[in-house]
Formats: structure tokens, C-alpha cells, sequence
């Protein structure tokens, strides 16, 4: 297993031993000049790629590593409507609720684009409806069914009450009190699918460079984005590198950076169980999270893996013991699962704001960023790059929609806010507990 500390990510990933990627594609070493450059090989960055091309922009995507490397190959494969409950009720304190819905209805369109692609495209990456929101104790199901009604009847949106006597027979665990059921999310092999849009967006004439992290940007009517050994003149600048912008290059846009937390988020998969064995753990095989600040979250695979990720670190590296800690929160879970091996572990970063709530803005007139996806990425980092395409097109009302959400900069600076964070999930741990 490789550990990389100095970007908190564990490298030994059952979604990498379970796709056939492409051959690299060559790294940018030379001066083009495109109509947009897209910076980030994720999902936001391949699907506003996709869209301008499809629009019959030129367009080119960098990408520092490979396609999908970062949050959009490592997740947890979780495809939610909405912005989770912090994040919808940051959207409500500030817009009007005419807004707040039409943010919503954004959110829900973000669901039926990444099924409409997985279509059109033919995108072999295991798609399965259904999503649980799991209560581990009273309070938490009262909190839980609050949400509920709220969204119900706020936005109309239907989901399904689990109470007590009933939830044994959704998840066989004793750890749940409740939970509610939500038919239109689901889950998918998260690098599968990134991975088809790429070659979706190639198929639709964008060029991709991959190994070649952008360094800098000189700003103005014409931007330039400089590699290490090339550079794109263009037009527009589609900013969707999330945490690894600054990883990456320093200089891209030091302005945003501050408005994002990395947060590191680790998994474990199990040996495969059998298909009888895993229909009788999670009846109709939905995706299921808890609803504690420090939350666990699980799935079974196509292959009758049990996906399971536990513990969110804001510190910048991997924990000690990774695998003994989430295999003990998923036993805490399933301990008839005792007896499993344990052959893959994994993590990395995904971006949270302050408010939880995303956060897409312009740099100038003509440079746009799209990140604090705050854990609903799959569905909404794909509708971000669509709505900053339709931008760069003249067509901005949605995007500006959500660049008027207002974000606060994390405290304490580059130093300082990931050591005040910990603290902050040191609090909110011992809650959970409570």
C-alpha cells in the first residue's frame, strides 16, 4: 500500500483495481490556444468540457495527474439531491425562497443529467437507485424526520419514513433507530463514470492532457494557463481543481482558496460476501449514511463488496491504523461481517465551506471556479460544470444564482485553520456521542 502524507491519501483503491484505464495521454508541451481551458480532470471540469464542446467551443482540459485522481475517483460513489441539510439551510437564510427552490430544482436536474449521460453515453458504471439517511438514536430520528417534512413540503420531493419497527428490515443492523428513504439519489462506481464522460468529452473533440498541472495563471481579455512545459491561450478559464489547486499551483487563484477546507475521507472495502449474503444486509442494495457531524457511510458493491467509509480527518494526513479504525466503525455496524478480509483501503480529499453550501464565482469577467461540493459531488459537480458552460455561452442566470451565495473565509489562515478544525471535530465527535 502506497501512503502519500504529504496529500493525506492512501493509494491501494478498490476503484482503481476495478477499471481498465486508457493509456495517459500526453502531457501539454507545447503553446495551443482553444476557445476555454478547463483546469481539473474531475467532474465538474470533464462535464463543463463536455457541455462547451457539445456548443462547438474549443476547448482544452489539463489535468495535474490522471482523469479522475482526485475527489471524483475516491468517493464514496454517493449520488444525493440537494446540498445536504446545513448547505439548504445556508441557501434559505439567504435567498428567497422563489430562489432557494429554484436552487433545489437545479440540484434535483443534476440527478436526471448524470442518469441522462450514463444513457447517451453509454457509461458502464453500476448504477444503483435508492439512498438511506440513517438515525442512530432518538434524537437524531427527530432531527431526521424534521428534515424530512421540511423537504417534503418545501420542495415536494418525495421520500419514505422508516421508523423503528421498521428499519431491521432496510439495513440488518441493530445500530439504527430510523431512517429515511430516498428513491431518486442512489450510487455508481464513482471513477467509472468519471472516466466515461472523459471519454465522452474526447469523443465530443476536447483535448486532454493529463500530467500537466497548471502553475500559474496571467489574467486578462486573453488568459494564459502555463504548465511546466506548455501553455494555453484562450478566452475562458474554467477553474475545477477543488483542494488541488492549491496543492498543484499556488498562484492559480490564491483568492478562493481560503473559502475551502480540505477534508480527508477514507474507505475500506471487504472481500467479496456472495450475492445471497449481501441482498440480506441492505434490502434493494440503496447507499446509506448516518446523520452524525462525524458520519459513517456504506454500500455494496456490483461485485457483493461492502464499501464502507468511516471518520473524516481535517488534518493533512492519512490516520494511524486506518483500516483497524473503519473496519471497527463498520463491525460497530455489521459485526456479522467480522470475518472478512480486508484487501482495500483508500482515501483522499474532498472540499467543504464554512456554510456547507457550494460555492461557484468568477475571478474577473472571464475566469470562472466551481468547488465546495461538500460531499454531494457526483450529481452536482457534473450540474456545476453545466451551468458554467451555459455562462461562458452568455446564458449566466443559473450560475449567478449561486454565485451570489455569500462564504466566509475559513479561520485562522493557511497555518492555522486545520489545527482549529481538529479541535472543532474533536467537539463535534464527543456530541455524537452523547
Amino acid at each position: 500500500m502506497l501512503l502519500r502524507k504529504e496529500l493525506g491519501v492512501i493509494e491501494n483503491s478498490y476503484y482503481e483495481a476495478s477499471v481498465r484505464r486508457p493509456a495517459p495521454t500526453q502531457s501539454l508541451a507545447e503553446v495551443i490556444s482553444a476557445d476555454v481551458c478547463v483546469v481539473g480532470g474531475g467532474y465538474a471540469g470533464v462535464s463543463a468540457a463536455l457541455e462547451l464542446a457539445a456548443r462547438g467551443y474549443a476547448v482544452v482540459l489539463i489535468e495535474a495527474q490522471r482523469i479522475g485522481w482526485g475527489a471524483s475517483g475516491r468517493n464514496g460513489g454517493q449520488v444525493i439531491v440537494g446540498f445536504g441539510s446545513d448547505g439548504e439551510r445556508a441557501i434559505e437564510k439567504q435567498f428567497p425562497r422563489e430562489d432557494a427552490r429554484r436552487a433545489w430544482d437545479i440540484s434535483l436536474e443534476g440527478l436526471h443529467l448524470l442518469r441522462e449521460r450514463i444513457q447517451r453515453h453509454a457509461i458502464d458504471c453500476e448504477w444503483q437507485p435508492g439512498f438511506l439517511s440513517l438515525a442512530v438514536k432518538p434524537a437524531k430520528s427527530r432531527a431526521l424526520r424534521g428534515w424530512m417534512d421540511h423537504v417534503m413540503q418545501r420542495y415536494g420531493y418525495p421520500l419514505e419514513w422508516i421508523g423503528p419497527g421498521d428499519i431491521g428490515q432496510w439495513v440488518a443492523s441493530e445500530r439504527f433507530d430510523s431512517g429515511v428513504f430516498d428513491p431518486g439519489s442512489g450510487h455508481l462506481h464513482p471513477l467509472k463514470y468519471c472516466l466515461g464522460l472523459a471519454a465522452a468529452a474526447q469523443a465530443a473533440g476536447v483535448r486532454i492532457h493529463e500530467h500537466s498541472a497548471a502553475y500559474v495563471i496571467h489574467r486578462g481579455d486573453r488568459p494564459v494557463v502555463k504548465t511546466a512545459q506548455g501553455e494555453v491561450r484562450c478566452r475562458f478559464v474554467i477553474l475545477a481543481g477543488n483542494v488541488y489547486l492549491a496543492e498543484y499551483g499556488d498562484d492559480v487563484a490564491p483568492e478562493v482558496s481560503a473559502r475551502i477546507m480540505p477534508v480527508g475521507t477514507y474507505m475500506i472495502a471487504t472481500e467479496p460476501m456472495g450475492q445471497e449474503r449481501a441482498d440480506v444486509l441492505m434490502r434493494g442494495r440503496p447507499a446509506a449514511s448516518d446523520t452524525n457531524f462525524v458520519l459513517d457511510y456504506f454500500r455494496l458493491s456490483a461485485d457483493h463488496r461492502l464499501l464502507f467509509g468511516a471518520g473524516d480527518s481535517y488534518s493533512a494526513t492519512a490516520p494511524r491504523n486506518l483500516i483497524a479504525r473503519i473496519r471497527k466503525s463498520m463491525l460497530g455496524v455489521f459485526p456479522q461481517l467480522a470475518g472478512l478480509e480486508i484487501p482495500y483501503a483508500w482515501g483522499g480529499f474532498v472540499d467543504i465551506t464554512m456554510n456547507k453550501a457550494p460555492d461557484f464565482g468568477r475571478l474577473g469577467h472571464n475566469i470562472y471556479y466551481l468547488q465546495g461540493f461538500c460531499g454531494h459531488g457526483i450529481a452536482l459537480a457534473g450540474m456545476a460544470g453545466k451551468l458554467a458552460a451555459e455562462a461562458v455561452a452568455g446564458q449566466a442566470e443559473r450560475f449567478d444564482l449561486f454565485a451570489r451565495i455569500r462564504h466566509h473565509l475559513f479561520p485562522g489562515g493557511s497555518r492555522l485553520r486545520t489545527p482549529a478544525l481538529v479541535l472543532g471535530m474533536m467537539y463535534y465527535r464527543l456530541r455524537d456521542r452523547l
